[in-house]
């Protein structure tokens, strides 16, 4: 919301301002690694009060920061500090879904991208009204330390770790780590790309007026919150391995569709379908490697969620390097690539994951 004020505020161009934003993918990849073992020993209830207070004030000085030179070390904070609050709050997830009835992990990333919409809408409402984007930032502050004490209470601790198992089952855990890793990278290579990508789409290739072209990326992020809201039922009806490949093959026909297809209403459906296909990815793989043998809960989730972040990162500069050697549908080719591998290699590895037989 307040990415063009910071941009106006320094007078920075398109490539500064793009290594700024950088700065914040770049600080939580960087401490995803000793994120993971400081939540397992803190326990992801602790972690999440104890990491609200670097994530809000970070939070909070992002506006007031006079200096630009100032804002880049605390964009790597900050992303930092999102980061630990970011792990803390998925290892909680998995711990309470371990104590349900039924899912839920997908509706609380359905959560979140309700609260992205809410926050972008009210932070619109704020600059209409003139309120000074310094206040903004505090408010968002004082928001973050409330809620997190008002949700303190509540918080459940986990079970005992099971990070003494016998080497090989560890190892075999490990492994299956890094293939859930890789598909979280391709998974996020797909996400990436439609959030950055979607409005260029629509008015550079399907010919869509300017009023219209970011419909492309609302279709993506309604299809994305329709799925997780009804991700956790269709995971307690079809099970995970049948849900990640079914959702993988909804968005490789979406985006394949939108390729193939390139008008303004076939495009903004296929769009749609990969939101859908997208939405329970990333909740899907954080159950299943918070579930690993011989891996705590936080460790699990802190690797894919690293996969995940550096797919995010390099999905849009590889469609954009590839649409400027060719064009843009060919760019987003690399899109269904990545999504069609999920597809493909989804069942073997959550089966592994899962220690069940694929079937």
């Amino acid at each position: 919301m307040h990415i063009p004020t910071i941009k106006a505020r320094f007078a920075l161009s398109d490539a500064v301002l793009s290594l700024a934003l950088f700065a914040i993918a770049i600080g939580a990849i960087l401490v995803m690694g000793p994120l993971g073992r400081w939540v397992a020993r803190r326990g992801s209830a602790t972690a999440c009060r104890q990491a609200t207070v670097p994530f809000a004030l970070t939070t909070a000085l992002l506006l007031l920061t006079p200096s630009f030179w100032l804002l880049l070390p605390l964009l790597l904070a900050f992303g930092a500090s999102m980061a630990a609050f970011d792990v803390a709050m998925n290892a909680q997830a998995a711990t309470v879904e371990a104590k349900a009835p039924r899912p839920v992990m997908s509706s609380l990333h359905g959560m979140y991208s309700l609260g992205g919409m809410v926050g972008a809408a009210i932070g619109g409402l704020l600059l209409g009204w003139h309120v000074p984007p310094r206040l903004h930032g505090l408010g968002m502050a004082a928001i973050i330390v409330l809620t997190t004490q008002l949700a303190a209470p509540r918080l459940l601790a986990e079970a005992s770790t099971t990070a003494t198992a016998a080497p090989p089952q560890r190892h075999h855990s490990h492994t299956t780590l890094w293939w859930l890793g890789g598909l979280a990278f391709l998974g996020m290579v797909g996400e990436g790309a439609m959030y950055d990508w979607t409005t260029v789409y629509m008015r550079d290739v399907t010919a869509s007026a300017a009023a219209t072209a970011s419909a492309g990326y609302a279709a993506f992020s309604g299809g994305m919150a329709l799925g997780r809201f009804a991700g956790d039922r269709l995971r307690a009806r079809f099970g995970a391995v049948s849900l990640l490949v079914m959702s993988a093959w909804l968005g490789f026909t979406g985006i394949l569709l939108a390729i193939l297809w390139p008008v303004p209403a076939a495009a903004l459906l296929g769009f749609a379908m990969m939101g859908l296909g997208m939405a329970n990815m990333i909740p899907v793989f954080f159950v299943a490697a918070s579930r690993l043998q011989g891996i705590s809960a936080a460790e699990g989730i802190a690797s894919v969620s690293r996969a995940a972040y550096v797919g995010m990162l390099l999905g849009p500069v590889m469609i954009g390097s590839v649409a400027h050697l060719t064009q843009l549908r060919l760019g987003l080719g690399v899109v269904a690539i990545a999504v069609g591998i999920v597809a493909l290699c989804g069942r073997p590895v959550l089966a592994r994951a899962t220690r069940r037989p694929v079937s």
